[in-house]
């Protein structure tokens, strides 16, 4: 049986103070790399290469970039290949198409898994939703995603929320209609993605049921195609639901 994959953790938040003790009970072990800023004097190139030696010298084999989405994160990208780490990248991806296609070519030349955290990916209903479903041809798509605590990411929350019912629909039913996006932040906790088909709800999911070990299986996951298993939640894959995103948000404000 293989090794289990040490990881390291890039950032200091609370996502970062989240994840560390999750990764550490599923008996891996887990570095910190808290000083993740690039310094206000310091060039692109010289961020690229301090990050870089700083994620080299963890000794790890999978870099999670736990930090806010931003242009930052594309040179972190840059700086975990360059040191030859597997990556783990959080939503939403607000790179570009250039930037998408250059480091997704880059992480394949170097036999690198540079992977999206959609953790509802790996629900069980959501899969089966795939098995059954795909791709969703005459079904319309509906989400709602409320949280009941204050925003702790900065981010809208069509856009922190909205990306993981975007990604289901993307996932498992990517050619239906999508009829009703709603997120917020501090209304009463509900996670309900549906569809439907001749204007009746066929099937729902409600995700806060089933969804405890998700991190965790979508760790798996993550470690499963270090072996050469198929993983389809790469940057590509986040570039189709961040289009989605945009599509949705131009809807809404047309």
């Amino acid at each position: 049986m293989a090794e289990a994959p040490a990881y390291v953790i890039l950032g200091r938040g609370h996502w970062a103070q989240r994840m560390r003790p999750i990764i550490a009970d599923e008996n891996r072990t887990v570095a910190t790399i808290e000083e993740t800023r690039q310094r206000p004097s310091e060039s692109e190139s010289a961020y690229v290469a301090r990050l870089a030696e700083a994620t080299k010298a963890s000794s790890t084999q999978i870099a999670w970039l736990c930090v806010p989405p931003g242009p930052h994160v594309t040179l972190m990208i840059q700086a975990a290949l360059d040191a030859g780490l597997h990556i783990i990248v959080e939503k939403p991806w607000y790179g570009s198409t250039e930037d998408t296609q250059r480091l997704q070519s880059l992480s394949r030349a170097r036999c690198r898994l540079l992977a999206v955290h959609f953790e509802y990916l790996v629900h069980r209903e959501v899969e089966n939703w795939r098995k059954s479903f795909h791709p969703g041809s005459g079904l319309r798509f509906g989400g709602h995603f409320f949280l009941g605590h204050p925003d702790r990411s900065g981010l809208p929350a069509i856009d922190n929320l909205g990306c993981h019912l975007l990604a289901i629909r993307e996932f498992a039913v990517p050619a239906s209609e999508i009829s009703e996006i709603q997120c917020a932040y501090e209304r009463p906790d509900e996670r309900l993605v549906w569809i439907e088909k001749a204007g009746q709800r066929i099937s729902s999911i409600d995700l806060l049921q089933g969804s405890q070990r998700i991190i965790q299986n979508f760790m798996k996951k993550v470690e499963a195609a270090l072996g050469g298993a198929a993983f389809p939640f790469d940057l590509e894959f986040a570039l189709r639901v961040a289009n989605q995103l945009n599509a949705c948000k131009a809807r809404r404000s047309a």
